[in-house]
């Protein structure tokens, strides 16, 4: 199982490796004729089709399981990102949005089960710690090509044909995926038994607070990456690049906290590090109220970083105990969905009334969904409890 697991790592690498929109598009836009804010509508489809596949995946699996549906997956990503690179119209781009998204959509939700269900908790956190690193790599390939070729789509076409490599390498090891008892119970007493639709999967006990658990967590992961480094230019008066520096230390500090929370599950069960990571996004939002010097305001970033690190991986790993492993895949398809949806609504959100208000209103908004967090992580503790 070890050596699938590192197969399941590079995978997770291979799924951070496309997030590179942001990287790009200030080359982009001016070459597709298009405004800077049409990168939005890109990423709206985007994260529709990641919330399709979410959605899907647990169907696709009953069909093919998760070794060949990560396969297929993985080869359709790299066709999209390859149809990125000579897409030559803002349209075609779109397009090729749609199966990139369901794409990743498919590896996210397959994967996170495959691991909630057979490896230990270290290795839920380890697992997004590789996404993060994939996301690392990614912005660093699309720079060399942007500096030496002044070319996005050579970028897009090295990434592409990156996942392509991958490919040969998952078919080597494919065998590997025989090791996977399957998850689902087919007997017919539990086919009788068992939900067969979201719409009564939503209606098991601490499903729905699960869902809106995850949409808090992301709704305040996302929003920190977007507008923290604004917050801190406007309200707190310091330089740009000081500032995109934190702001990097804030996505280092939960990649490193991931790969540290691995280690700190072998103590703690996932409740105490969730509890413990909430505990230490509140500190750093606390101290974003404070009138505190610029070294503290670098603290608190680090604090929130480092408490989002074991949140997603062990309320994830936390899934088939919640609802049991026959319900486990086809849950965290909706719980990825109601993530994504968080992380893509909510930043725009608070950029809006920011607008309209006042950038100091950010650490509010924080201290906002994290509050709800902990309500709802609270109140699934006590239904899964009861049931």
């Amino acid at each position: 199982m070890i050596s699938l697991l590192i197969i399941i790592y590079l995978s997770f690498i291979m799924l951070g490796l496309p997030n590179v929109l942001g990287s790009a598009w200030r080359v982009m836009y001016e070459g597709l004729g298009v405004s800077p804010a049409s990168a939005g509508i890109i990423s709206m489809i985007l994260s529709a089709a990641t919330v399709c596949g979410a959605l899907l995946c647990d169907k696709m699996i009953r069909r093919v399981g998760p070794g060949k549906l990560t396969l297929i997956s993985l080869i359709v990503t790299g066709v999209s990102l390859i149809g990125f690179s000579v897409g030559t119209n803002f349209i075609l781009l779109c397009v090729w949005s749609i199966p990139l998204g369901v794409g990743l959509g498919f590896i996210d939700a397959a994967l996170n089960n495959v691991v909630a269900l057979h490896y230990e908790a270290k290795h839920m956190s380890w697992l997004h710690a590789f996404w993060g690193v994939g996301a690392s790599i990614g912005p660093m390939i699309m720079a060399f090509f942007l500096v030496r070729q002044n070319s996005w789509e050579a970028g897009y076409l090295s990434i592409g044909l990156t996942q392509l490599a991958f490919v040969i390498v998952f078919l080597l090891t494919f065998k590997l995926w025989k090791k996977i008892p399957s998850t689902y119970d087919d007997s017919e007493e539990v086919k009788q038994k068992k939900p067969s639709s979201a719409k009564q999967l939503i209606k098991l006990p601490g499903v729905g607070q699960s869902m809106l658990i995850f949409f808090f967590y992301c709704a305040i992961e996302a929003t920190v990456g977007l507008w923290a480094s604004s917050y801190l230019v406007i309200v707190r008066n310091l330089a740009e690049e000081v500032a995109a520096l934190w702001i990097a230390l804030y996505f280092g500090g939960i990649t490193v906290g991931r790969f540290m929370a691995g280690f700190l599950t072998m103590k703690l069960s996932n409740k105490q590090l969730i509890g413990l990571g909430s505990a230490l996004i509140g500190a750093g939002t606390i101290i974003l109220f404070l009138p505190v010097p610029e070294s503290l305001l670098l603290v608190a970033l680090f604090l929130i970083g480092f408490g989002c690190a074991p949140i997603f991986p062990s309320l994830m790993h936390e899934t088939p105990n919640n609802f049991g492993a026959n319900n486990s895949q086809a849950i965290i398809g909706i719980q990825m969905a109601f993530a994504y949806m968080g992380s893509t609504f909510m930043p725009p959100l608070f950029g809006v009334l920011a607008q309209h208000t006042s950038y100091q209103l950010f650490p509010f908004y924080i201290a906002f969904f994290l509050v709800l967090m902990v309500v709802m992580t609270k109140w699934l503790y006590k239904l899964v409890a009861k049931s």
